[in-house]
């Protein structure tokens, strides 16, 4: 496992946030999805690139 947590924090934020983008599917909120969606992507290219 790496040693940087940080990038470790950010791909598990990336990861949660993929869940809230299948909830907010479910419930009907499109744009919140999709600025969602945005979000964990760029999480977890961060903690990618961090690792």
């Amino acid at each position: 496992m790496s040693s940087n947590w940080t990038a470790v924090a950010m791909v598990f934020v990336g990861l949660f946030m993929i869940g809230g983008v299948f909830s907010f599917f479910k419930q009907g909120l499109r744009v919140g999805a999709v600025v969602l969606g945005v979000g964990a992507v760029l999480a977890i290219t961060a903690g990618v690139l961090w690792w």
